[in-house]
């Protein structure tokens, strides 16, 4: 038989533990990943949990119960996961901003910068209506640049982003304050210290 995995440390996980208390005790730390003095917060084992998946997913979704939201909106590659499993709680559609050259029909593009150089990403140019209200999830907010990216497309197509939630926050990166700067919401679950 197969045991449920989820804890960061698997392999110091208390016999017969039942549950963790935080999302934070799901996610596994990679030390060197994908470089040499990164720290990767890597929620897969979160993902993998059936508690710990539904644990995120209820406390992404807490802070806007009752607020009015048309669409969930998912930047690659994680807020996939993350937004089709909070469009289907809420019986709304979800909608997924990628990588240039991902999606098949006519897209608008943004580029961001990044640490060293810049990336695009796009949206399909039908995928919202003007005054439709969208929140954007993503597994992980660092510097900001991508989620940035990502409400300017939603606005650039008429919609209102109501916020941005994430599962991880890297403070020590400036996303939070970034986000927060151009007006938004932001609800993160939990934050690690450096890089």
């Amino acid at each position: 038989m197969r045991q449920n995995r989820g804890p960061k440390d698997l392999k110091q996980r208390a016999p017969g533990m039942i549950a963790s208390s935080s999302v934070k005790d799901y996610i596994r730390t990679i030390v060197d990943f994908p470089h040499e003095g990164i720290m990767f917060r890597d929620v897969t084992t979160l993902f993998a949990d059936p508690r710990g998946f539904r644990m995120a997913i209820d406390q992404l979704l807490n802070p806007y119960a009752g607020a009015q939201i048309d669409k969930v909106v998912g930047l690659e590659a994680r807020g996939f996961i993350l937004g089709g499993a909070i469009a289907h709680q809420l019986s709304k559609g979800f909608v997924p901003i990628r990588k240039k050259g991902k999606l098949p029909a006519a897209t608008i593009a943004e580029e961001y910068k990044l640490e060293y150089g810049e990336a695009v990403v796009e949206i399909h140019d039908d995928a919202l209506a003007p005054g439709e209200k969208v929140l954007i999830v993503d597994d992980l907010l660092a510097t900001g640049g991508t989620c940035e990216a990502g409400i300017k497309l939603c606005e650039r197509l008429g919609a209102e982003v109501i916020g941005c939630a994430f599962i991880v926050d890297l403070p020590d990166l400036g996303g939070r304050k970034r986000l927060e700067e151009m007006g938004m919401d932001v609800h993160t679950l939990c934050a690690y210290e450096g890089a």
